[in-house]
């Protein structure tokens, strides 16, 4: 699965659509073109006859380019590391999709033949801004024909994982350890919930073995759980609070009613514009319907009324009603820090008008200062780092689109480059001018049954 276990993932846990991966359905069609143009010049015999820039003698050693072997390395040049993920699905590829089609149409995997060297999900693969310098993930060896068409979905699946795990890895880094919930499901088609919630849970795995850390992941949906095994989980939303005519007190006991203890009763408090006071009329409530419940015996029932927390999330150009206009944006408008300190301080002392009799006091107490407060809401690393310095009371971010994103210090698109061609059993450096072959102490050797054992 990871560096983190030196397991790998297989097709079973992905289920590629093998067939037409073979034929080129996901490739850029100029890698279709030139397999069918080298395959062309196999079955003629073709041997190179011209000359070369970099191999003056070549002539006198003709080379069958239809059958040339070739070594190709996947790179990424985001500076100043990249966080790997996506390799063992690159490698699933390779698996079921190298080969050929033979003249009954049948296809001949040609994984066999091919000597193949990758890195573990979950290595930082670094990168010093000189693109002759290059960390590569994955290396390949073996007809170029055979395994010409991968490139595009190889890639795609490399940089779309990094991306998303390094994105994350950042953003945790700025949050220095606290949880962040990964919401950014509903920004993009369904299909790549699986990766990109499994790229999530690796920069959680690379956080925790770098930081000493022991956080758990905790994405939005099942898909984005299935790759590792996990299941979605998350709060309430705007719209089932909006079914309870904006009482969202009543909302959440009917939600806290429902559901297991085992889901997070998690308060989404902005709907009216109060966080302050909805987030007390849920606190008391819930502790009510808890105190009941412990006075009658019935603990098990009891712990669905412990209310695990609240969530601010006001939109960005709204002035929560609780605060007083200062004129600044970013003390005024959406989930600001002048917000968080005025929920946590009404929250901390909401107990203590109560009424309560005095065995309930401190319970009441600890309740009351169990409950986290959770944020969303355009956080991005800049804005989370900021919170952090002013020492803001967040417990947890909800992150989502940002962890998307694709801009130029985030840009993790992975390149593929043939470095060396074998001519007479000897590999010959032949990269384009600017790239030459480079190593990783990371990668290591894939063995041809690796997906069996």
């Amino acid at each position: 699965m990871s560096v983190f276990d030196g397991k790998r993932l297989t097709d079973k846990v992905f289920k590629l659509d093998i067939e037409r991966m073979r034929r080129g359905w996901y490739s850029d069609k100029y890698f279709e073109n030139v397999v069918h143009m080298l395959t062309t010049l196999s079955n003629e015999g073709y041997r190179f006859k011209a000359e070369s820039p970099r191999l003056p003698d070549l002539p006198n050693h003709p080379a069958p380019v239809g059958d040339m072997k070739v070594e190709m390395q996947w790179f990424c040049r985001r500076e100043p590391y990249a966080l790997v993920a996506g390799v063992d699905k690159a490698l699933a590829m390779l698996r079921h999709c190298t080969g050929y089609f033979d003249d009954s149409g049948e296809f001949v995997n040609a994984w066999d033949q091919l000597e193949v060297e990758a890195v573990q999900d979950g290595v930082l693969a670094r990168f010093d801004g000189d693109p002759m310098n290059v960390q590569p993930a994955l290396k390949v060896r073996g007809v170029y024909r055979h395994f010409a068409m991968l490139e595009t979905p190889t890639l795609g699946i490399l940089s779309r994982a990094s991306r998303i795990a390094t994105n994350v890895y950042n953003t945790l880094m700025a949050a220095r350890g606290k949880p962040v919930l990964y919401f950014p499901a509903r920004f993009d088609v369904h299909e790549v919930q699986a990766a990109d919630g499994y790229a999530y849970n690796i920069a959680v795995q690379r956080y925790n073995l770098d930081y000493h850390g022991n956080l758990t992941s905790f994405v939005s949906t099942d898909a984005q759980a299935d790759w590792w095994g996990g299941f979605g989980g998350g709060t309430v939303p705007h719209a089932v609070i909006a079914c309870f005519f904006a009482n969202t007190t009543e909302a959440m006991l009917c939600f806290a009613a429902t559901q297991p203890p085992t889901v997070p009763r998690i308060a989404l408090v902005d709907f009216n514009n109060n966080c302050v006071e909805t987030s007390l009329d849920v606190a008391r409530a819930m502790f009510n319907r808890y105190r009941q419940l412990k006075e009658q015996g019935a603990d098990r029932q009891a712990e669905q009324f412990r209310l695990f927390g609240v969530r601010l999330d006001t939109g960005g150009n709204m002035r929560d009603s609780a605060l007083e206009p200062l004129g600044d944006p970013a003390l005024d408008l959406g989930v600001n820090p002048r917000l968080v300190v005025a929920t946590r301080k009404a929250l901390n002392s909401a107990w203590e008008s109560w009424d309560l009799p005095q065995k309930w006091q401190e319970q009441a107490r600890e309740y009351c200062h169990s409950i986290r407060i959770v944020v969303s809401g355009g956080f991005v690393p800049e804005k989370i780092r900021r919170f952090e310095r002013l020492g803001v009371p967040v417990d947890i971010y909800g992150v989502g689109s940002s962890l998307m994103a694709n801009d130029s210090l985030t840009n993790t698109d992975f390149s593929a480059d043939v470095v060396r061609v074998k001519v007479n059993g000897s590999w010959v450096d032949m990269a384009k001018i600017g790239r030459r072959p480079c190593d990783n102490p990371d990668l290591e050797l894939i063995a041809p049954d690796y997906d069996q054992r």
